[in-house]
């Protein structure tokens, strides 16, 4: 008979696509303890999407303040007119790809948070990017604030209440977990893992199953539960690896003046991922947080057209997202427990550069997008008169972001997280109704080409080229 020591090993700590990280009694037996109590709940819990939009996200294009003359002045080739974007008030607009992401704001669906950033900003992708993902300016922190979330979590089910989407080393805001986080890269690697540990972790599990007496049997007991939840788990996720996304085909998207078929099912592409996180969701696999980024936004020459790809593919996927949630369950339920957020390690130079690009700056923005978010702008543009060494000045520390979602979104106290306390954002209503299943949703087949005010006809079939 196998001991414990060999079980935790031999089932978790082998594992090599599946990140599974290090499990602790302690947390198996947090984790244990949180599933009884949220078992007794009729409730579903809550999810929270993330997005890094990786490399540095121009945010006076994302959210351009196309009212004011010193926009235009600082950007002569980059900047938006008032008839190109895509009206949020009198003074500023989301970028005209961001066609998805506008109708849920006029929906009240989507929070623009203005002016993001955190004291003494850092202009290094890594050492931003670290600030962030630990929630800490002074990086003192050794694990993420994801991570540093997930033992606090209530979960129903989940044998895995962290999933990170991507073939990169798992990100810093997941690290520490303690074996909460898995990462998926790909659909071979991930059925080859399953297979080659079914049958020893089945015989591990009714090992521990004999061991009933005694003061080792409480620990097995949690050690038990955890991994009968995770093994459940994982062939959840295999399970949806299978399926395809029976909403849509291959799906057009115009791009470079011809339509592109782009395949909602790879899990290479952000609208693939979310896609996966839709039918995981719809499966009901308990994971409560996931993860997923978008590269490219380091946008340093010839920004206008990278960054019109990267916008409209962002506003794209998060629309798609919201509509197949709604397709899942029409009468909203599914889509009323998920939260996606996007944020980026810093935002650009307000002045674009002699290669029609942007510089690393400070200062930017976030979105926030569900049907219990409280829509609409949330702070004020930062002034453009008003600048720190040709920076924008933040006004809103990201950190409130994060604890108004932990306190209000993920029921995690903030304080034990983030090791302060912040001043709450409106941004998160519970009481707050869905739109009625009838209501249009934002996907719509394809993205508007920029300046165009309404979809051009689509010949049958159309002119497609795979990618």
């Amino acid at each position: 008979m196998h001991n414990r020591r060999d079980f935790l090993t031999r089932t978790v700590g082998t594992s090599s696509l599946l990140a599974v990280g290090s499990v602790v009694p302690e947390f198996l037996a947090k984790a244990a303890d949180k599933a009884d109590k949220a078992e007794k709940k009729d409730a579903k819990d809550t999810i929270l999407v993330v997005i890094e939009l990786t490399g540095g996200n121009d945010g006076l294009n994302t959210v351009a303040p196309y009212g004011d003359d010193l926009y235009h002045k600082a950007r002569p080739t980059l900047s938006f007119t008032k008839k190109e974007v895509l009206k949020l008030d009198d003074y500023c607009g989301l970028h005209p790809r961001m066609s998805d992401m506008k109708q849920l704001y006029d929906s009240k669906r989507l929070a623009v948070i203005q002016g993001v950033g955190y004291p003494n900003p850092d202009r290094s992708h890594f050492e931003s990017m670290d600030i962030w993902q630990l929630a800490d300016p002074k990086r003192a922190q050794v694990s993420g604030w994801l991570a540093r979330t997930i033992p606090s979590m209530d979960t129903k089910e989940a044998g895995v209440p962290g999933m990170y989407f991507g073939d990169e080393r798992l990100p810093v805001a997941l690290q520490g977990a303690d074996g909460g986080v898995i990462s998926l890269a790909d659909r071979a690697s991930f059925r080859l893992q399953l297979s080659g540990n079914e049958k020893p972790r089945k015989g591990l599990i009714e090992d521990l199953n004999a061991d009933t007496k005694g003061p080792a049997a409480d620990l097995a007991a949690f050690v038990r539960k955890r991994q009968l939840q995770t093994y459940t788990s994982l062939a959840k996720i295999e399970e949806a690896l299978k399926d395809t996304n029976s909403t849509q085909s291959l799906r057009p998207e115009f791009r470079n003046g011809r339509f592109v078929e782009n395949d909602p099912n790879s899990i290479t592409t952000l609208s693939g991922k979310l896609g996966l996180i839709g039918r995981l969701i719809q499966k009901g696999l308990g994971t409560r947080i996931y993860y997923v980024q978008l590269p490219g936004f380091d946008t340093h020459s010839g920004q206008a057209k990278m960054h019109e790809d990267l916008l409209g593919n962002l506003s794209n996927s998060i629309g798609q997202f919201f509509n197949s949630l709604a397709i899942y369950t029409p009468e909203g339920q599914t889509a009323d427990r998920v939260a996606v957020m996007t944020y980026s390690e810093f935002g650009r130079r307000v002045k674009e550069n002699g290669s029609r690009g942007t510089d690393h700056g400070s200062g930017s923005c976030m979105f926030v997008a569900g049907n219990k978010v409280v829509g609409g702008l949330v702070g004020k543009h930062p002034s453009l008169s008003d600048l720190t060494d040709g920076d924008l000045k933040y006004h809103t520390d990201f950190r409130r972001v994060y604890a108004t979602l932990l306190d209000d979104w993920l029921g995690v106290d903030s304080k034990g997280v983030l090791g302060d306390k912040f001043e709450k954002l409106p941004l998160i209503d519970m009481t707050k109704k869905g739109p009625a299943a009838n209501t249009p949703q934002p996907a719509k087949g394809f993205d508007l080409p920029p300046g165009a005010t309404e979809a051009p006809a689509l010949p049958v079939p159309p002119p497609t080229v795979k990618e």
